[in-house]
């Protein structure tokens, strides 16, 4: 079974990325994360996303598209990644998502390909 694992950073979590003081802390836990998918054969893809800031959102109302830049809420923490992985049941992608670097994961199971 396919589930996607969407990790939401902080923006202190986003800083460091570029912070040259905390990005090798940080580029660590996640490389052993990727890693780990990687060498266990769950993954299937996966791609880290650029800062929240550098997002346009597009919403429909009546028929009208509206574009603004940025993410569409203002949260304390935004979409910094997605992995998606092959494993049994919601329980292992559960096991999976406990081992990432970050507080908040979302996980979802994939609806078939079409």
């Amino acid at each position: 079974m396919h589930f996607t694992l969407m990790f939401f950073e902080s923006t202190e979590g986003f800083a460091a990325r570029q912070n040259p003081e905390k990005q090798r802390e940080y580029l660590a836990g996640w490389s052993h994360y990727v890693h780990a998918l990687r060498d266990s054969g769950v993954a299937v893809t996966g791609f880290g996303l650029h800062a929240p800031e550098t997002a346009a959102t597009m919403k429909r109302s009546d028929g009208t598209v509206f574009v603004q830049d940025g993410p569409f809420t203002e949260t304390k923490e935004q979409l910094g990644g997605v992995f998606v992985i092959d494993v049994p049941d919601l329980d292992a992608a559960l096991e999976w998502a406990a081992r990432a670097p970050v507080d908040a994961v979302e996980v979802r199971q994939n609806l078939p390909a079409l």
